[in-house]
């Protein structure tokens, strides 16, 4: 049995290469102990971030998701986290009507130099999922994985994760 079992859950982060990846990194290089719960996922930019991919997380049994990305005007594509951050409120106030807890789901900016900002988010966000526990499952509803599934599908994002999104150019 692993030493873990029992004691870590399930988060998910989705953090832009750019900032946040870096501010992880520098808070390892800095050795600031922080939780092991969250799995990262490093995506160019938050801009990428489909509201999608954290419903499809949440789906597949996560108990918490974290994005996290360049500080509103330092974005490396200039605007990828206004457009992230419009997103992910609408979806904010979606998840409660999915019958997720909008107190599991977090976004938040941290640049590549804020190590110790990093460690205090990822401490304070695990805390907090913590405090609520693990989250239901949906595999025994179908109606709701049924729904939501075939939403994630129609919204493009196939098993694998892939979009069907191309880049411009």
């Amino acid at each position: 049995m692993p030493v873990l079992e029992g004691k870590e859950l399930r988060i998910v982060g989705f953090l832009c290469n750019w900032c946040s990846y870096g501010g992880a990194d520098t808070a390892g290089v800095g050795r600031f102990a922080q939780p092991t719960d969250l799995r990262i996922i490093k995506l160019p930019c938050t801009g990428r971030v489909n509201p999608l991919f954290v419903v499809r997380a949440f789906l597949n049994g996560a108990d918490g998701v974290l994005v996290s990305g360049c500080h509103p005007g330092d974005c490396h594509y200039t605007a990828g986290n206004y457009y992230a951050r419009r997103r992910l409120e609408v979806l904010r106030e979606l998840l409660d009507v999915m019958g997720i807890n909008p107190e599991r789901f977090h976004y938040t900016w941290v640049s590549a130099s804020e190590g110790q900002k990093w460690k205090q988010v990822v401490s304070d966000f695990t805390a907090r999922i913590h405090a609520l526990g693990p989250a239901a499952t949906f595999t025994g509803c179908p109606a709701v994985t049924g729904q939501i599934g075939a939403a994630v599908e129609i919204g493009g994002i196939g098993e694998t994760g892939e979009t069907g999104m191309k880049a411009a150019g």
